[in-house]
C-alpha cells in the first residue's frame, strides 16, 4: 500500500490518462480521473451543465445574441459581395466555405479532445459497442501515431482559421445596412464576429462535449475521416520541419525523446530526413514570398499601414501566438510539481499564485481566454500574410494558376503552424520554467483571464448543451465506467505508452513523472504495477468512505 494518510495526497499517485487541453472541460476532464466519488463532487468538476446564476445567465444570453448578431452579420458582407471569396468568387462559394470549415473544426478539436483522452482507456471495453471510434484509436494508439496525428491536426486548426477569413473577411472600405463607423470598425475590421463564430461554434462547444462523451463524439465516418486527413498531412512531409525543431529542443534539454516504435532503418531514416529538408525549403520559400509581399505592400494588410510596419506587426503576432501556446505547455508541467519546486523568479512565483489560486478556477478560465487569444491573432495574421497582388501581376514571375494558389492564404497557415505554433509548445515541453520567469508571461494570463470573466464565449456551453441533446451523447461512464471500475475488472487505464517529455507536446496532468526514477523505471517496465498501485489506493478509498 502507498504510504500517506491525506486522502487528497493518495490520489495524486493515480496513474491515469493524459490530456491536451484546449478548453475549460478538458482541464475538468482531469479531476474527474482523479478518483471523485461523491456524486455531488462530480458533478461540480464534470458536468457540462452550468448552475444557472444571475450572473451567468446574463453572459449567457448576451454572448448567444453576440453569436447571433454576428452570424447574421457575416451572412450579410457575404451577400453583399464584401468579403474576400464572395467578390472574387460567388457568395454560393463563401458560404459553403465558411460553413464547410466551421463544420470540418469541430471535429478537427472535438476529435482530438476524445481521441488524447481515450488513449489510456483498455479498447476492448468499447470495441463492440463503438466499433468506428475503435477503428480511430486503434490507429491513434499505435506506436506514436498520436504525435503524428497532433502534428497533422495542428495545421488543419490554422488552415481552417484561414479559411474562414478568406470566406467571411471583410474587404477593404465594406460598408452594411448603415452601421455606424465603431460599430464595423469592432465586428469587422477587427474581426470579432468571425472570432466568436469560430471560439462558440467550431472550437469550445465541440471540446465541451467531447471531452465527457469521447466514445459517442468519434464513433462516426467523419471522425475517422479527419484523423486519415490529419494522418495525411503529416505523412506529405509538409510539416516535418518541426521534427528538427523537436530535436534541437531535446539535444538542448540534454534529453533524449522517449518513442514507442522501434528505431529506424536505414531506408526509414533517408526518407524521414529528405521530408525534414524538403518541409525546411518549403518554410523557406513561404517566408521569402510573405516577407516580399509585405515590403510590396500586397498583401490584406489594412490600407495606411507601412510595409516597416506590417512586418513588425507580423513578428509581434506571431511571438504573441507562440507564447499563448507555450503558455498552456508550460502551465500543465508546473501544475504536476509542488509550490517549492514552481520556480524562484519572481514573476514565476506571481504567475503560479495567480494561477492555482483558489480552487483552481484560474487555470480552466486562462484556457478559455487564451483560446480567445489565440484565434484572434490567428485571423490577424491571416490578414497580414495572405497575398493580394493586382490582376495579372504575379510573385517571382510565377504562372497565374500558382499565384492565385498564394493568395489562398495556405502560404500564412504553414509558417504560423511550424514557427508560432509546434515550435513553442515543444520549447515550453523542455523549458517550462523559462516561460514562467518571463513577465509577459503572467501580463498574457492576467489578459486571458480577463478576457474569459467578460463572457464572450458563454455561447459556447449553451451550443454544447444543444448539441449533446439533439445528438444523444451519453458520457463515457455510461460505456466502460469508472477508471476505478475499469481497474477493478483488471481492464485499468494504462499511461505507459503516452508521449511526454522534452520534445512532446501531451503533457501529463498528474503526478507519476515525479516519482522516483526506480519507481518509474517499474511502472514502465511492468504495467501491473500501475494496476496494483491504483487497486489498492482504490481500496483505501472505499474504508475512508
Amino acid at each position: 500500500r502507498t504510504p500517506g494518510s491525506n486522502r487528497q495526497n493518495r490520489k495524486h499517485l493515480h496513474l491515469y490518462s493524459s490530456y491536451k487541453f484546449k478548453s475549460l472541460t478538458k482541464l475538468k476532464r482531469i479531476q474527474r480521473n482523479q478518483s471523485i466519488n461523491q456524486p455531488d463532487e462530480l458533478l461540480h468538476h464534470t458536468t457540462i451543465y452550468i448552475k444557472m446564476d444571475p450572473f451567468k445567465l446574463i453572459k449567457s444570453v448576451y454572448s448567444v445574441i453576440l453569436l447571433i448578431f454576428s452570424i447574421v452579420l457575416i451572412s450579410g458582407m457575404i451577400a453583399t459581395k464584401q468579403t474576400n471569396l464572395s467578390e472574387n468568387a460567388h457568395p454560393a462559394a463563401a458560404y459553403c466555405l465558411l460553413w464547410a470549415a466551421i463544420i470540418w473544426l469541430t471535429m478537427v478539436e472535438g476529435g482530438q479532445a476524445s481521441l488524447v483522452g481515450l488513449v489510456p482507456v483498455n479498447a476492448e471495453l468499447y470495441a463492440n459497442s463503438h466499433p468506428k471510434a475503435y477503428k480511430c484509436t486503434q490507429i491513434t494508439n499505435k506506436g506514436d501515431n498520436l504525435d503524428r496525428y497532433l502534428l497533422g491536426r495542428q495545421f488543419m486548426v490554422v488552415l481552417v482559421v484561414f479559411s474562414v477569413n478568406i470566406s467571411g473577411g471583410p474587404v477593404g472600405g465594406s460598408d452594411i445596412w448603415g452601421f455606424p463607423g465603431w460599430l464595423k470598425g469592432i465586428f469587422l475590421e477587427a474581426g470579432l464576429a468571425m472570432i466568436l463564430l469560430t471560439c462558440n461554434v467550431g472550437q469550445l462547444a465541440s471540446q465541451v462535449n467531447a471531452s465527457l462523451c469521447m466514445l459517442d463524439y468519434t464513433d462516426n465516418y467523419f471522425a475517422l475521416f479527419t484523423l486519415w486527413v490529419a494522418m495525411a498531412i503529416e505523412f506529405s512531409g509538409l510539416l516535418h520541419a518541426s521534427y528538427l525543431v523537436q530535436l534541437a529542443v531535446a539535444a538542448l534539454a540534454g534529453k533524449k525523446i522517449e518513442s514507442n516504435e522501434e528505431p529506424r532503418s536505414v531506408g526509414a531514416s533517408i526518407f524521414f530526413f529528405a521530408r525534414c529538408l524538403a518541409s525546411l525549403a518549403i518554410l523557406c520559400f513561404c517566408l521569402a514570398v510573405t516577407f516580399e509581399s509585405l515590403f510590396a505592400g500586397k498583401t490584406t494588410m489594412w490600407e495606411g499601414v507601412p510595409p516597416t510596419v506590417a512586418v513588425i506587426v507580423f513578428f509581434i503576432l506571431m511571438a504573441l501566438v507562440g507564447m499563448l501556446e507555450g503558455m498552456q505547455v508550460a502551465f500543465f508541467a508546473v501544475a504536476k510539481l509542488p509550490k517549492s519546486e514552481r520556480g524562484s523568479s519572481p514573476f514565476a512565483i506571481k504567475t503560479c499564485e495567480l494561477l492555482f489560486r483558489g480552487e483552481g478556477y484560474n487555470m480552466p478560465a486562462f484556457m478559455v481566454g487564451r483560446q480567445l487569444c489565440v484565434v484572434s491573432c490567428m485571423f490577424f495574421i491571416a490578414r497580414v500574410t495572405s497575398l493580394n497582388y493586382p490582376e495579372g501581376e504575379t510573385i517571382f514571375g510565377v504562372s497565374a494558376g500558382l499565384q492565385s494558389f498564394f493568395e489562398l492564404g495556405f502560404l500564412g497557415a504553414l509558417i504560423t503552424t511550424i514557427l508560432a505554433s509546434i515550435s513553442w509548445q515543444l520549447v515550453a515541453s523542455a523549458f517550462p520554467m523559462l516561460f514562467l520567469s518571463n513577465p509577459l508571461t503572467y501580463i498574457l494570463l492576467r489578459l486571458c483571464l480577463l478576457l474569459e470573466a467578460t463572457g464572450l464565449c458563454q455561447a459556447a456551453w449553451v451550443l454544447a448543451a444543444i448539441h449533446k441533446k439533439v445528438a444523444g451523447f451519453q458520457r463515457d461512464e455510461a460505456y466502460i465506467g469508472t477508471a476505478e471500475e475499469r481497474a477493478s475488472k483488471e481492464m485499468g487505464d494504462d499511461t505507459s505508452h503516452l508521449p511526454i517529455g522534452a520534445g512532446h507536446i501531451v503533457q501529463l496532468p498528474n503526478f507519476a513523472d515525479n516519482a522516483p526514477r526506480s519507481l518509474k523505471k517499474l511502472l514502465a517496465e511492468d504495467p501491473a504495477v500501475v494496476s496494483y498501485i491504483n487497486t489498492e489506493i482504490a481500496d483505501l478509498e472505499k474504508q475512508d468512505a
